[in-house]
């Protein structure tokens, strides 16, 4: 039995570091690039088991270049691969890219993870199923009717899109970024509350609301308690692939028996870590080495 079923986007992220982001018909000239295993289920799956967590993952590659170093890095971390098929077409992939001072923005070609079908995912008896919004909604909607009792559902709304009231009422933790909420309460980024926020979301249906803000940590809503969570400072270095690592922290954390707000505090703490490494040493993350770093602040 797996302690967290992953169901999501596999892709080959091409990764370029410049001074900042292109304007609109602006040719501007990087300063590096580099490919980087990525999707956000793949991320995710990826980061909950350097946490320790036994995760089995439902995806698809493509018959390319691309799907041999993603499943390559996905065999050597150790997550069951039973239900990730190779099918005809493209990997998934996407370029991001990432200023100097860590922010970044990126475009997503999905390829062959939206062809895979509901028939061809079951989640079995695994404590935490682990959804996002890059697969088609679909599927989503199947795992949530057929998970049973004990099970508990983690939807990471990104990116935000036109969502079911049945998926967010079978939600029982919604996780957003701050961008994501303001889309889905139909706020700006700039004008958002995240408390409000939070309370807002909660009302579309899920047990549990976590809005994750970066740096500033987090705001985490279950039931009617309310709590923000606030990450240890950190060195400055790219934020590509925080909040993934805050998200599949936090199902691990879930899955190990820790508190909705226990979980988030050590995720938000693992963000931070991951985004003071050198790309390089990200791989070799643990649970212990966030826990070392900590004791040591």
């Amino acid at each position: 039995m797996s302690d967290i079923f992953v169901v999501g986007a596999l892709h080959l992220d091409v990764v370029v570091e410049a001074p900042r982001l292109p304007m609109l018909d602006e040719t501007l000239f990087g300063d590096s690039v580099a490919y980087r295993f990525g999707g956000k289920g793949g991320n995710q799956a990826l980061a909950a088991a350097r946490m320790g967590a036994q995760v089995s993952m439902a995806g698809r590659v493509g018959e390319d270049a691309f799907a041999g170093r993603v499943l390559e890095v996905l065999q050597a971390s150790g997550v069951d691969l039973s239900q990730v098929r190779q099918v005809p077409g493209a990997t998934g992939m996407s370029v991001a890219i990432v200023e100097a001072a860590g922010d970044y923005g990126a475009v997503v070609v999905s390829g062959v993870n939206q062809t895979i079908a509901a028939a061809e995912v079951d989640a079995g008896s695994a404590r935490i199923v682990l959804l996002q919004n890059e697969f088609p909604e679909a599927v989503n909607l199947a795992v949530v009717r057929r998970k049973a009792p004990v099970m508990k559902v983690v939807l990471n709304a990104a990116p935000a899109r036109a969502t079911a009231t049945e998926l967010l009422r079978g939600v029982d933790v919604l996780i957003v970024n701050r961008v994501e909420a303001a889309q889905m309460t139909g706020v700006t980024a700039e004008g958002l509350d995240p408390e409000g926020a939070a309370v807002a979301l909660q009302a579309f249906g899920p047990s549990a609301v976590v809005v994750t803000l970066g740096a500033d940590g987090a705001v985490v809503l279950e039931e009617d308690r309310l709590d923000w969570v606030r990450p240890p400072l950190c060195a400055t270095g790219s934020a590509h692939g925080a909040g993934d690592t805050f998200v599949g922290t936090l199902a691990a954390e879930m899955a190990g028996g820790q508190s909705l707000q226990d979980a988030a505090g050590f995720a938000a703490a693992a963000a931070a870590f991951f985004v003071g490494l050198e790309p390089d040493a990200r791989p070799a993350m643990t649970r212990a080495s966030v826990g070392t770093w900590l004791s040591t602040l």
